[in-house]
């Protein structure tokens, strides 16, 4: 499948022919470019990682929620310390995923 990208505001579409018109900013099929097999290969990696990074980022989440509860139950201390440390290591691995999509956003390796 093709994947053409509107010139205005780069959004990728995929088919085999050019939409009418932009679904995002409305421009007319005449502002889209064809990307070559290479460009459109990028975009569908970028996909795949993004959508992992995505993942990652709300796996992250559930954790800080899972150590939150940990730390509000407050057992014993030494479990208080497991899940404090949990939650600074899991807000970090969010963190580094978000910065890492951000990159690929500036990049346009989006998609």
């Amino acid at each position: 499948m093709k994947k053409w990208k509107c010139e205005v505001c780069g959004y990728i579409h995929d088919g085999d022919e050019v939409c009418e018109n932009c679904p995002k900013c409305g421009a007319a099929a005449e502002k889209f470019t064809a990307l070559d097999d290479a460009a459109a290969n990028l975009i569908e990696r970028s996909r795949y990682t993004n959508a992992l990074h995505a993942q990652l980022i709300d796996l992250a989440r559930q954790i800080e929620r899972v150590c939150e509860a940990g730390i509000k139950d407050a057992l014993d201390p030494g479990c208080v310390k497991v899940f404090e440390q949990s939650l600074k290591a899991s807000y970090i691995q969010m963190k580094l995923s978000m910065t890492e999509m951000q990159g690929h956003m500036n990049k346009g390796k989006w998609g």
